[in-house]
Order: structure tokens, then C-alpha cells, then sequence
């Protein structure tokens, strides 16, 4: 799974973005991509869900890139646990997105079949989103 190879700080502070982000929102790489119509957060199981869902309907001959990593760490506390005592112990990884960010991008496959995979994709994913195509 997704997860960063050292990290500056063990446990992080809640971000709270808003707005769009003018770095994320063209297609860098791919011709058709996958983006966002709603801010969340995206869980490092969920981007590798994804990631097999496409590279499966793909048959493993189109390219995938994969746009966002989950570097934010989640904690959580266990169940019926008193109030304070610090905070959880470290739980998963999860990315902050942004409304009108790129998730993935494909290319080497047909518009239809990067339709029908960004279809079962949009199924998987926690937020809206919507398949785009450079012109």
C-alpha cells in the first residue's frame, strides 16, 4: 500500500483546505483523466482500489498515473476510550483533495474504454467526480 518512507512528524494537525488548487487541474501526462467535483479525503486503500479497477479493465495494456499520494497520517483513538490521554495512536494514510483536482490520468487505450473504466472508478471513489479528455 501507499504510505511515505519517513515523515518529519509522527502524528499531524487537521488540515482544512478550500478552494482550487491552479497546479492540480490540467491533464499533465495522460489524454483522459479523472477529476474531482468535491473536496474529502482519499484513503491510500482507496487509491489502490482504483488503480486496480483501471489497470484490470485496461487489460494491462494502457498507461495509468497516478496524481495524488496519501501522505497525511490518520490517528484514532479505540472505541470507548475516556476523553483526553492524548492523542490516538496512527491509523492510515490518507491525501487531502481539492474541488477540480486531477486524480489519475490514463492514455494508450480507446475514449470509450477510458470511459467504462473511469465508470467503475467513479464507483470506488468517496466524492463526486468527472472524466475528462485533452483536446
Amino acid at each position: 500500500m501507499l504510505s511515505p518512507k519517513r515523515t518529519k512528524f509522527r502524528k499531524f494537525h487537521k488540515i482544512r483546505r478550500k478552494g482550487i488548487l491552479g497546479n492540480l487541474q490540467g491533464l499533465e501526462f495522460g489524454k483522459f483523466g479523472i477529476q474531482s467535483l468535491e473536496d474529502g479525503r482519499l484513503d491510500a486503500r482507496t487509491i489502490e482500489a482504483v488503480r486496480r479497477v483501471l489497470t484490470r479493465h485496461f487489460k494491462r495494456s494502457g498507461q495509468i498515473w497516478i496524481r495524488v499520494f496519501p501522505d497525511l497520517g490518520i490517528t484514532s483513538k479505540p472505541a470507548e476510550v475516556r476523553m483526553g490521554k492524548g492523542k490516538g495512536a496512527h491509523s492510515h494514510w490518507t491525501c487531502p483533495i481539492q474541488k477540480g483536482q486531477i486524480l489519475y490520468e490514463m492514455d494508450g487505450v480507446s475514449q470509450t474504454l477510458a470511459e467504462q473504466a473511469a465508470r467503475l472508478a467513479h464507483h470506488k471513489l468517496p466524492f463526486r467526480t468527472r472524466f475528462i479528455i485533452n483536446n
